[in-house]
Formats: structure tokens, sequence, C-alpha cells
């Protein structure tokens, strides 16, 4: 019953999924990955239930399908992140499935009774195929957990890179459903398909939630190529790629990969520097690097470049910083020692009190109520 039940759950989320305006790319491959474990759990039902003696032609049909879930996890992943490729490459992450339904195909073409005589019989005369099929089945697992883990990770970067806040955009959802996958591969290994199904149920009603609710990450981001000539208005700073930028040290080369020269990227981070300190740019408390370079007037790519380098931290530590010290600068006044920690941090750009909290001892090695006890 509980097979059934998740059946039924996993096609009305899909139908919901169907329903919603809107709909993003990431949306569009939950709605088929939702119907592709929908049809593998119906399958199985079948199977369980015994009821494959009355729909035969059933049999088979579910031994490639654990091969589809790694690339549809993938291919989620790197939609929700974007990180997708074009449809073309997208699609050769389905040719395991295609080629494994092509190696069974004198199993499906069998007449009836004789698929329900070699499953009686546990598969006899295909053993090979059988071991061959698991082993891919528990590749592709490994493969596309280990893989789409690896775009979290490099979305987490981007993130550190690009925003100054991580509370509405950082996915722990998704690394969890990783695991949720990573732990179904591991019910695989063992064995038990009663297990493995029933963990699958609860699978589906969290992957349900959570991707109905997602919303784009960088909807309002492009990606950005670095442009040959660049302008800053403000201090007529021209960019060109003739000199490499190479300064500070060698543990810095890593940023090295722009065409900015010396004097030019200096002048960038002057003009950051004046505007972020006379303006407190850093109160915005979703600020973003593509927006700051609108109002320098900056190319982002090379303003990333330019905080990396001269400030050797990303944009998310870079801004984060300078709003612990605004709030630090707030303490030293008295008069400011009346309002609440958290009014505080809000008015220094913080939008939450967990992230101000974690960020505030990671730069101190207080608490913020530690550190006020102690100037008090």
């Amino acid at each position: 019953m509980l097979y059934l039940t998740g059946v039924v759950i996993t096609f009305f989320l899909a139908f919901i999924l169907l329903s919603k305006s809107h709909k993003t790319i990431a949306d569009k491959i939950l709605f088929f990955w939702l119907i592709s474990i929908g049809l593998h759990l119906l399958l199985f039902y079948i199977f369980f239930s015994g009821k494959y003696i009355i729909y035969p032609y059933t049999l088979g049909l579910s031994i490639p399908l654990p091969l589809i879930h790694g690339p549809f996890l993938f291919l989620y992943t790197a939609a929700v992140t974007n990180q997708s490729k074009n449809w073309k490459i997208n699609s050769l992450h389905f040719l395991p499935v295609i080629l494994c339904y092509f190696s069974i195909s004198n199993f499906l073409l069998l007449p009836n009774e004789s698929k329900i005589l070699i499953y009686k019989n546990e598969g006899a005369g295909y053993e090979t195929l059988q071991n061959i099929t698991l082993f891919a089945i528990l590749c592709s697992g490994i493969v596309y957990v280990i893989w789409s883990l690896t775009l979290l990770k490099k979305h987490k970067k981007n993130i550190l890179n690009q925003f100054s806040y991580m509370e509405k955009i950082n996915l722990v959802w998704l690394r969890y459903l990783i695991y949720g996958i990573a732990l179904i591969w591991l019910f695989v290994v063992i064995g038990n398909d009663e297990l493995l199904f029933s963990v699958v149920v609860l699978f589906v009603v969290f992957i349900g939630y959570f991707g109905i609710n997602q919303v784009g990450l960088f909807s309002k981001i492009e990606p950005v190529s670095q442009p040959k000539i660049n302008y800053i208005d403000k201090k007529s700073v021209f960019i060109e790629n003739e000199d490499k930028f190479n300064i500070i040290e060698d543990k810095t080369s890593k940023y090295v990969k722009s065409g900015l020269n010396e004097e030019t990227a200096k002048k960038i981070h002057h003009l950051l520097t004046l505007e972020i300190e006379n303006n407190k740019l850093f109160t915005n408390s979703e600020l973003t690097l593509v927006e700051l370079s609108e109002i320098l007037n900056v190319h982002p790519n090379h303003l990333s470049q330019v905080i990396n380098t001269f400030e050797v931290k990303n944009f998310y530590d870079y801004i984060n910083s300078k709003r612990i010290e605004h709030f630090i600068s707030l303490l030293d006044n008295t008069d400011n020692q009346k309002y609440t920690i958290i009014s505080l941090a809000y008015e220094c750009g913080f939008n939450s009190k967990s992230s101000f909290n974690k960020y505030f001892k990671k730069v101190t090695n207080q608490t913020p109520t530690e550190y006020m006890k102690a100037i008090t």
C-alpha cells in the first residue's frame, strides 16, 4: 500500500508542478524526473504485489530505470544553480539508459510466459547481463552523486563571489537531496528492495516540496564575459587588455586572468574604497557584485579580481567584514549601546540574526554578547 501511495503522491506532485506558472528549466527537469520516479514505483508495485502475472508485459521495463535518476539529479542540480549546458550535451547523460534497454531487448521481446518463468527463476540465463547492469547502476549512482556535489561546491563559490548574503540562496535542501540519493544507492548495494522503495517514497515527498517551492537563484544575474575595453567614468579610468595584472605576491597569482594593468587595478580599488566607506554601500542587505559594479561603472569580472587581489577576500567576505567593522564603530559610540544588538546588525546590512552571529564570531572570535560585555 505504501508504494501505491508513493505512486499517487509522485504523479500528484508532477501535476502540481505542471500547473505552476512561469516554469523554469529546473521545474521542467523536475517534472520529467517525478514522472520517471512515478513509473519506477508503479512498476515495482506491480512486481512486489505479484500483479506481474496479470501484467507480464511490464516485466523488465524497470531494469534500466535506476540509470535515469543520476542524470536527472545532476541536470536538476545544474539547472537550479544556473550551470546547465545545452540540450544536446544534456541528452548524452541518458545514453546508458538507452543502451541498457537495447541490451535487454531480447528479453523484452520474449513471450509473456517465458518472461514470467525467468523472473520466477531469478533471471536464470541472464546472470551476466544482470551483473553488468548492477555494476553500471552502482557506478552511475556514485558518479552522479559526486558530480552533483561538485556543482554545489561551484555554486557556493559563485555565491561568495557575487552575493553579500546567503540566507535565500545557500541550497542546503539540495545538498540533503543529494545525500538522500546517495542513501538510496546505498540500499541498492544492500539489495533490500522493500526498504529501498520505502525510502524512495519519502524522498519523493522531500523533492516535491522543496522542488516546487524553489526559485531561480541567478534570475537577475547573467553570465558575464571578460571585455576587451571598459570605462570608469567617475575617475576617468581606461581599462585595456595590456600588461598582465601581476601584483601583490605569488599567492594571489591565481586571480591574474584578465587584461587589467597594475595602475588601473589600483585606481579601481581606490574608487571602491571611497564608495564603500563614504556611502556605506554595505548597509544594503542584498548588495551583489553586479549592483556594486554598476555603481562603480566597472565590469564585474574586473571588480571581483580587484577585491580578491587587494583585499585577499571574496566579495561575500569583503562586504560582511565591512559590516562588522561598521557594527564595532557604532558600539564605540556609547549612545548606540542602548540599542539591541540585532537592531544595530540590521542597520549594518545583515538580514538575519544567525548570519550576523556566525560572521561576527568568525571575525572577532567572540560572540556579539561577549564583545559587548568586554567593552562595557
